[in-house]
């Protein structure tokens, strides 16, 4: 998929790449991590995002080229998620306290329920559902785990990395809607990170 990419956002990419030299990483793990940092402006991103391999990353990108379902996990995060629709089901499902059950992982089970297995998951706002996500046979191309809080967001993230799931999480509590979307936009528009061009060039 191509884009334009707008004077403004080059001249901020540049700006990021004067602070911070991410050239020597592959293509599609700079291509993610660039994007959450300018997504977020916190060049801190670079040490705390945990990354699958490049080919982990390639495989997710060519599935999301060959049409694999996005599934969101709020709806912040799918209305940053710019060049597909993305199935998000937070607004339908209802929490099941006794079970234990919050909103959001109700949500993580209706989507499944809906797409099945191979979707490239993206989860930037509930630590729950992560973790619901975790415990489901999902068998995901890519579950981008980045929620953001004080309660469950780490521990969440961990528990992502623990799985061997294909994953993009970082270690910190930090995390949220902007940067979840900014990593899977990243993999939608890989040719803006294609590795014959150089930095200035493929931006």
């Amino acid at each position: 998929m191509h884009r334009q990419v707008h004077p403004i956002e080059a001249e901020s990419y540049r700006r990021l790449r004067a602070r911070h030299d991410a050239s020597h990483l592959p293509p599609l793990t700079r291509a993610v991590a660039e994007r959450v940092v300018h997504a977020s402006a916190d060049l801190e991103y670079f040490d705390d995002l945990v990354l699958a391999d490049e080919s982990v990353l390639r495989a997710a990108a060519d599935a999301l080229a060959a049409g694999a379902p996005i599934v969101a996990d709020v709806e912040m995060v799918a209305a940053g998620i710019t060049a597909r629709e993305s199935v998000c089901r937070v607004r339908q499902a209802k929490a099941d306290p006794d079970a234990g059950l919050t909103r959001s992982a109700a949500a993580v089970r209706m989507a499944l329920a809906e797409v099945g297995h191979g979707a490239v998951w993206v989860i930037g706002c509930a630590p729950t559902a992560l973790e619901e996500l975790l415990v489901l046979d999902a068998r995901p191309a890519l579950v981008i785990g980045l929620p953001v809080g004080f309660v469950g967001a780490a521990e969440s993230k961990a528990a992502l990395r623990a799985s061997g799931l294909p994953g993009v999480s970082n270690i910190s509590e930090k995390g949220g809607s902007a940067v979840a979307a900014a990593a899977v936009n990243a993999l939608l528009y890989p040719d803006l990170y294609d590795i014959t061009t150089t930095p200035e060039e493929n931006l």
